[in-house]
């Protein structure tokens, strides 16, 4: 191929945060879906939530059957058919009807496409940086902010002037956009590319293994599961992002409710999104130097430990102190997840571990909404359900930081 001064895995780090802008941009935007779908459905907060919960647990199971297919067939054949999973989802969504329809074509449909954009995103990066690895993973999951920064003001400014459902259709044509866009510049491995890869690793890229058959694969897989370090991680992390969906899904109505304005909770996640996209370029080159194990376990229990603080907050100002600290933590801890995965798994299964590790979110999305919407419809208060879900996020971190240790001593 052409050579070039500029190290091609830039530009699959720039594929991967396009996709992680789609993935996280009409994810993580729900809550402000939410209240225009409890008055048009009658549902309990409970119930409406599931929407979310299931979304979010179909998108991380999916994403750990998908990591062997990317292995096997490729990122940008997976990136194309996660296209069509979402023209049918999010289109069928624009045109849904009931609950029910709501629940198919955003909670399973459209969360199968995310799930091959999300293991692409997040699991190609670490085939292309090593010295790095901390800050390319940083910039390319610093779209996960920019998707929220971009997609929570928007949703709220088209919901005003179309409607929910045609917002989502608008949410289509642009991550449609933005996909293609990625599938034209992302790769594999700098092998696959012939470039040379002197910058990023000693003695060059390092060499592929063949495609495994699928029982070799899983043998090997079920074998780093079967870990205790596996299991602390997999179990600390559905303990640190209990707080993240509950935030994600509840914060809108929680200001409303508090007489703060639904504007103030829009405002919060946008907030959150600007302060994570900064947060993944800049921790993630710290992390490279000061240890990306390390900052991963800080910035995950600041999540937690803010997240229990909003629990007592009664201004918009303190709703937005909230979002600023919570949301460059979140961008310290999200810029670090697969590198963290590669550190301490390795990366030649990078797409199948990191994807069966990733079922720590399904387990977290599918329970913490509607645990949190249930506590509301019980308490008369989000109180609770921010205290709790922060201190299992206190809880998750120190476990990640003792799964570390024990791979360190292994």
């Amino acid at each position: 191929m052409k050579r070039s001064n500029v190290y091609y895995g830039w530009f699959v780090a720039f594929a991967c945060f396009l996709g992680a802008t789609v993935v996280f941009g009409v994810s993580y935007s729900f809550g402000v879906f939410f209240d225009r779908m409890l008055v048009e459905f009658g549902r309990s907060r409970g119930e409406t939530s599931l929407i979310f919960g299931v979304q979010t647990f179909v998108m991380y199971v999916g994403a750990a059957v998908v990591g062997g297919f990317v292995d096997r067939y490729g990122t940008r054949p997976l990136l194309l058919a996660s296209m069509g999973f979402l023209a049918v989802g999010l289109g069928g969504l624009a045109l849904s009807t009931s609950f029910l329809q709501v629940l198919l074509f955003y909670g399973v449909v459209t969360s199968l496409g995310l799930s091959v954009v999300y293991v692409v995103a997040f699991a190609t990066v670490p085939r292309w940086f090593e010295r790095r690895r901390g800050f390319a993973g940083g910039l390319a999951s610093s779209g996960t902010g920019v998707g929220m920064l971009v997609a929570t003001p928007a949703a709220s400014a088209l919901i005003v002037a179309v409607g929910w459902r045609w917002t989502y259709g608008a949410f289509l044509l642009a991550a449609l956009a933005m996909l293609a866009v990625a599938a034209a510049l992302v790769a594999d491995s700098p092998r696959r590319l012939d470039v040379n890869a002197d910058v990023e690793f000693d003695g060059g890229a390092p060499v592929e293994r063949e495609a495994m058959p699928w029982r070799t694969q899983f043998r090997e897989t079920v074998a780093v599961a079967r870990t205790p370090a596996f299991l602390l991680v997999l179990f600390g992390w559905v303990f640190i992002y209990a707080s993240l969906y509950v935030v994600f899904a509840h914060l809108v109505v929680y200001t409303a409710d508090a007489g703060l304005g639904r504007g103030v909770g829009v405002l919060g996640l946008t907030l959150v999104g600007a302060a994570t996209s900064v947060a993944r370029l800049g921790i993630g080159g710290v992390a490279d130097r000061l240890g990306r194990t390390r900052v991963f376990v800080a910035c995950s229990a600041t999540m937690g430990l803010s997240t229990v603080v909003l629990a007592a907050t009664e201004s918009a100002a303190a709703v937005f102190a909230f979002a600023l600290v919570y949301g460059t933590a979140y961008g310290g801890n999200g810029a670090l997840l697969s590198p963290l995965t590669a550190d301490l798994f390795g990366a030649e299964n990078i797409n199948v571990v990191f994807g069966l590790v990733s079922v720590s979110f399904a387990i977290s999305g599918l329970l913490a909404p509607p645990s949190a919407g249930l506590a509301y419809d019980v308490f008369a208060s989000y109180a609770p359900a921010f205290a709790v879900s922060g201190a299992l996020g206190v809880l998750g971190a120190a476990m990640v930081g003792v799964a570390a240790r024990l791979t360190t001593d292994a």
